[in-house]
């Protein structure tokens, strides 16, 4: 066996691109070659499975999409495969079936297979030319759902679409959340150019769907869509399921025909997402065997399915005296989606740890969150080496204005504790910031996410 564990795997799988790291990159049209991946998928007959796709994109939402839409497929009885990113603790969380991850022999055995094709392929790449990473987990995660009989696969894009990786399996339907100005060094300065690298997933003769756009993007989406000749819909906000109620199961959503149903998450985002996702699944489903769709048992599976799904890191309740919530949000937009989630639920005194990148709009967070906080902790974590974070002196500055307690505490443990002291057992403490402070809060916690 080439590989002994999952370090000196994950090491393999960068090491092409590792060997550009500080070489200034251009558009993902310029620079992004999906060629190597297929390469390696013909040369192991990684595209021929009898298998129904579903790929997802867009700026927000993509892997809550993607993993509700997985728990619906399950609870219809289908055997499920999924990719998503970033992951929490082990890079093999990205890859699972049926929620769980894939397991350690297997990852190692798996990409030791493919490890000569792969090293064939890297010595033909030339100048700024590289084996994308994703490529190599796409066909891990392939074989694995061979082995495993998998008859539906729902995969999250990483970022665009046209030129991503994910994007040469044969789907049949193509997913889209919000869509929004996001790295426009790489995708481009317009919303309308980043339509256009995302649209770039559509198949022909397929079936797309839309959560409601910007006219700009729809214009895109719509193009794209006739050019190959699939049919597109785009969901009216009048169709979208409306929150009813919160309780400590989740959130109550009237998703019309399924009646009240039971969202096992807590951040009210999530209702575009579920919409999304029940209509995916009901398109997947129908071209595959099982339960007639107009029956009483299709109903009960969808709602079992909606109420059965964990995605760490999204508005999560991690525990009770102090109430402590956890959340991916790093922009004021995701912020306030967090609060707006949470605001009825929130017991005085109100503590908040932000840990908030330079290159994120931390501003953004500290206003959101020092609106409904009696003091703010702020921190960062070493455990992701190529993120930049304001000198303390900046970072409290910058939240001055926002709230009248500001401590800077390091390590994120200490942080922790400072707020429990602060919140006592009656208030609430919110951690909100990048996913590597997720992942340190899902270890400290003593969380483990294998099976999902």
């Amino acid at each position: 066996m080439r590989f002994q564990n999952e370090a000196e795997a994950v090491t393999y799988i960068f090491r092409s691109m590792r060997k550009l790291r500080g070489v200034q990159r251009g558009f993902d049209e310029q620079t992004r070659d999906i060629g190597p991946t297929r390469r390696l998928l013909m040369a192991h007959n990684l595209l021929s499975a009898q298998r129904e796709y579903a790929v997802v994109t867009g700026s927000k939402g993509k892997g809550s999409t993607t993993v509700i839409t997985s728990k619906l497929l399950q609870h219809l009885g289908h055997r499920v495969g999924t990719i998503t990113s970033p992951h929490l603790v082990s890079w093999r969380e990205r890859i699972r079936f049926n929620g769980r991850a894939i397991p350690e022999p297997d990852f190692l055995r798996l990409l030791d297979s493919f490890a000569n094709e792969i090293d064939a392929i890297e010595e033909t790449l030339h100048d700024q030319k590289y084996f994308s990473p994703q490529g190599i987990f796409l066909a891990i995660a392939l074989r694995w759902f061979d082995e495993n009989n998998v008859n539906a696969a729902v995969l999250e894009v990483g970022r665009g679409g046209r030129y991503d990786d994910i994007s040469v399996v044969p789907n049949k339907l193509s997913l889209f959340t919000p869509i929004m100005l996001e790295h426009p060094d790489y995708l481009g300065p317009t919303l309308e150019r980043i339509a256009w690298h995302k649209a770039g997933i559509i198949k022909p003769y397929s079936y797309a769907y839309s959560v409601p756009q910007s006219p700009e993007v729809l214009d895109v989406l719509q193009t794209e869509a006739d050019h190959v000749g699939t049919e597109f819909n785009w969901i009216a906000e009048r169709d979208m399921a409306e929150y009813v109620s919160t309780n400590e199961d989740g959130i109550q959503i009237d998703l019309g025909r399924y009646g009240v149903a039971t969202l096992s998450l807590l951040g009210r985002y999530q209702i575009p997402n579920a919409t999304l996702a029940v209509i995916a699944a009901g398109n997947m489903h129908g071209r595959l065997r099982g339960v007639h769709h107009g029956s009483d048992e299709y109903i009960t599976a969808i709602r079992a399915g909606l109420s059965d799904v964990t995605w760490p890191g999204r508005c999560q309740k991690l525990q009770d005296h102090p109430a402590v919530y956890l959340d991916g949000a790093i922009n004021a937009e995701s912020a306030n989606l967090l609060v707006d989630s949470v605001r009825e639920q929130l017991q005085q005194p109100v503590v908040s740890i932000i840990a908030v990148p330079n290159d994120k709009d931390y501003q953004g967070v500290y206003k959101a969150l020092g609106a409904v906080s009696q003091s703010l902790i702020l921190t960062d974590t070493e455990r992701n080496p190529i993120l930049h974070w304001l000198p303390e002196d900046e970072a409290l500055a910058a939240a001055q204005p926002y709230n009248n307690d500001i401590r800077n505490i390091k390590p994120f443990a200490e942080a922790v504790e400072e707020a429990k002291k602060s919140a006592g057992e009656s208030g609430t403490i919110l951690i909100v910031g990048t996913q590597s402070i997720v992942a340190d809060t899902t270890m400290l916690w003593g969380k483990s996410y294998e099976v999902i």
